[in-house]
């Protein structure tokens, strides 16, 4: 937080920031582990659901109290390399299904109700999923109205053109932005 303080004092305009979880609690996960493979327990609208969505509003609360605001808060970080990680990483493992149905039942309502101006970004994740992952998310009506836009990371950009999925998803969703969530130098060394 101080960081952020130091930050935005020496912006010239205000920071955008946004926020991205990694995971749940143990006690919410399939496996009883914030590492590894596990999915959040239960379905879309249980209380597993309601309560990982209320960490979110929580999340933005607190912040909120130290004078910080988040432009965006994403639904989860790399929510399909939870099944190419190695045990130790910490995630959630989502399907763009299960994504969709948590933003229409539990983190989409529970953003709308509360007072933050955040808005929601989906996927986070390789653009290889696109525009795939974007159907089955903003293809429905209640879950588009509550998503802004479409996260995605560069890390595997070499295997699919732009055009096939960037291009495309903007052309199925032009009201929703795609913006690069993620990115570093040197991960992949292929030549």
């Amino acid at each position: 937080i101080p960081l952020l303080h130091r930050a935005s004092a020496m912006s010239r305009r205000p920071l955008s920031l946004y926020a991205s979880p990694w995971t749940a609690p143990a006690w919410m996960k399939s496996n009883g582990d914030v590492r590894g493979k596990g999915t959040l327990k239960g379905q879309a609208g249980d209380k597993y659901h309601k309560t990982w969505a209320n960490y979110f509003i929580k999340f933005l609360d607190e912040y909120a109290k130290h004078n910080v605001t988040f432009w965006a808060v994403t639904a989860q970080n790399e929510p399909l390399a939870a099944l190419l990680t190695p045990p130790p990483f910490p995630t959630i493992a989502f399907t763009a299904v299960q994504q969709r149905d948590f933003v229409v039942h539990d983190l989409g309502p529970a953003l709308a109700r509360s007072p933050h101006r955040t808005r929601l970004i989906i996927l986070d994740d390789q653009r290889i999923h696109l525009p795939h992952w974007a159907k089955a998310v903003l293809g429905n009506a209640t879950a588009a109205r509550y998503v802004a836009g479409v996260g995605v990371h560069w890390y595997l950009d070499s295997i699919v053109p732009a055009s096939c999925s960037l291009e495309a998803t903007h052309k199925l969703f032009p009201d929703h932005f795609l913006l690069y969530t993620e990115a570093c130098s040197g991960f992949l060394t292929l030549r």
